[in-house]
């Protein structure tokens, strides 16, 4: 009876649950609309008025245009909970633009951002207020659940509540239970929409423009190109160092070997035959030094097996289990190919050094011209990109082909880190598409 009893609670708070995270989110953001809102569309009406007054508004417009935009900068953050995040759209500060210059001014008002944030304020005051229904509603239903219109009916001369304003007799005041879970339902039914409606609403104001877009566009691919040059610098810079100090000496002493040796072969075989078994054996370990090499650049399972079969022949290689799960009907370009095979194996490597996990899994699939590659695990968690961890040099690597990075990985677990590339795929090379490492 208790294993039902919890399936049931379960179940029913799987129904709640959306409702009831929603009518928080709604006094969120209606107190922030309603408070700020206000508060910063005076302060920027009286700063453009001061403009005339002896230039006090061309140091408080900019000034007042901060606070606006860390106000609007936090409704594009909570835009997430309607699963349509607003991007931002400010350009950034040119040089010497500080507080109190002709040059900050110029730049803020020149910003059509700017204006949208200002048309903003009253309207998003508007439908942000209207969000407090998403918590009003179920809380005002959770008192007729409870009765408390009963009892206070029992205990007052003068209340009401829902339709029955003043309660008049004893089953009115009782009725308040049916009425109550009718406004609970609807509440906890109508406070998603609410919240979602807000910032749909907000991204007509909100969101950069086609042009803005353009222009974050070119900073963007501006900054993954010197990420990617950087990247590829210090890539030669290391297979140099690698061939010097490695391969490129083990020639050299094997080429010196082989000189003395044919220097002794005439006076001394033994210890020219000995030197010659030297120098086969450094051969054979600068071979597997130059295979190493050539496997840090392009690892030939991958051109052999294709993106699939080189991951799950890698997730063989590392501890914990890893559970690879590859759904491609194609192959990615070799560069994209390489860049998410790179990246897999990083995010593997980490997990097995610094995870603790018992379990972790590789899910690769192609949606949409994205190839997508999540990387999870079961353990400690608390996994950052800003923790100077392998987490960056991946992300710095997906940039170069315009992909993105996403990490959750709370503490106590587990971490998940989702990969997402544009490509487009071409015809498969080997059959395999998935398998359990």
């Amino acid at each position: 009876m208790s294993a039902v009893d919890s399936s049931v609670r379960a179940v029913v708070w799987q129904l709640v649950r959306p409702g009831a995270v929603a009518a928080g989110q709604g006094l969120a953001v209606a107190l922030l609309s309603l408070v700020t809102n206000t508060v910063l569309f005076v302060l920027s009406v009286v700063s453009l008025a001061l403009i005339p007054v002896f230039g006090i508004g061309f140091a408080l417009f900019p000034a007042v245009t901060v606070l606006v935009r860390l106000s609007v900068g936090l409704q594009r953050r909570l835009s997430r909970w309607s699963r349509a995040p607003i991007a931002s759209p400010y350009q950034p500060v040119p040089a010497g633009a500080s507080l109190g210059t002709w040059k900050r001014f110029r730049w803020v008002v020149s910003d059509a951002a700017t204006w949208r944030d200002f048309a903003w304020l009253i309207p998003g005051a508007i439908t942000g207020g209207a969000c407090l229904l998403a918590f009003a509603l179920p809380v005002y239903g959770l008192e007729g659940v409870l009765l408390v219109p009963l009892l206070l009916y029992l205990t007052v001369d003068w209340y009401g509540y829902g339709v029955f304003w003043p309660m008049d007799n004893f089953l009115e005041a009782w009725l308040s239970m049916p009425q109550g879970w009718l406004l609970l339902g609807g509440g906890l039914a109508v406070a998603p929409w609410l919240v979602w409606l807000h910032f749909r609403f907000a991204g007509f104001f909100l969101a950069p423009t086609q042009a803005q877009e353009l222009a974050l566009r070119v900073r963007h691919l501006a900054a993954t190109r010197a990420d990617t040059i950087d990247s590829q610098a210090a890539e030669l810079r290391r297979i140099e160092r690698d061939l010097h100090d490695g391969a490129q000496a083990r020639l050299v002493a094997l080429r010196m070997s082989i000189g003395l040796a044919e220097e002794l072969l005439a006076d001394d075989p033994a210890k020219a035959a000995r030197l010659l078994s030297e120098a086969q054996e450094a051969s054979g370990q600068a071979l597997v030094e130059l295979r190493d090499l050539v496997r840090g650049i392009y690892p030939p399972v991958l051109a052999e097996r294709g993106l699939d079969g080189a991951v799950q022949a890698f997730a063989l290689t590392v501890t914990p289990p890893v559970d690879v799960e590859v759904h491609l009907p194609g192959s990615p370009p070799a560069a994209v190919e390489s860049a998410a095979y790179f990246a897999v194996a990083e995010l593997l490597t980490n997990v097995s050094k610094h995870s603790g996990a018992s379990r972790a899994w590789v899910s690769l699939l192609h949606r949409e011209g994205v190839l997508r590659c999540e990387v999870g695990d079961d353990g400690r968690g608390g996994a950052s990109p800003d923790a100077g961890s392998g987490l960056a040099g991946v992300r710095r690597r997906l940039a170069a082909f315009d992909g993105t990075m996403t990490v959750t990985s709370p503490p106590g677990g587990p971490t998940v880190v989702t990969m997402e590339l544009p490509c487009a795929l071409s015809s498969r090379r080997i059959s395999p598409s998935s398998g359990t490492g």
